[in-house]
């Protein structure tokens, strides 16, 4: 599965190289690592997101529970959680010299200890460029109500 992200994350970086200025380039490759993120959460490929995530990835759940990569990856990889679906909506990216502060609608749904369960957050991602590629660095995310 981990080439199959790869792939993507590639294949979109092709596409975005070829057309546009630089900002709108490096908002449509922030926009396809948000898409990779979320194809591996689907398909619960923590060697994808080991390729996405920093060492230092601080991230934030809509509980308000506080992970770090390795926690992460471990509730990712959980059995308890099958996700049918992960997407990301109205994503904006600003960017700051070598940092991308991504923002938009996260939505998840599946199965949960066999009971159906349907997400919706906004989420803020910051991610860095770092020795030629972006790794996100921090994630936070905000129920959204129905």
């Amino acid at each position: 599965m981990t080439k199959l992200i790869v792939g993507i994350v590639l294949s979109a970086a092709v596409l975005v190289a070829q057309g546009g200025d630089q900002t709108e380039r490096e908002h449509n490759r922030i926009v396809a690592l948000e898409n990779a993120w979320n194809e591996a959460v689907a398909l619960k490929d923590s060697a994808a997101l080991d390729m996405l995530l920093a060492p230092e990835l601080v991230y934030v759940e809509y509980d308000g529970s506080l992970m770090d990569k390795p926690q992460y990856l471990a509730a990712v990889r959980s059995p308890l959680a099958r996700p049918a679906r992960v997407v990301s909506e109205s994503v904006i990216v600003h960017f700051y010299s070598n940092i991308a502060v991504a923002s938009g609608v996260y939505r998840e749904n599946g199965l949960k200890n066999g009971n159906p369960y349907t997400l919706r957050e906004r989420f803020t991602d910051t991610w860095i460029h770092r020795n030629g590629a972006w790794v996100c660095v921090a994630s936070q995310s905000t129920l959204i109500s129905h």
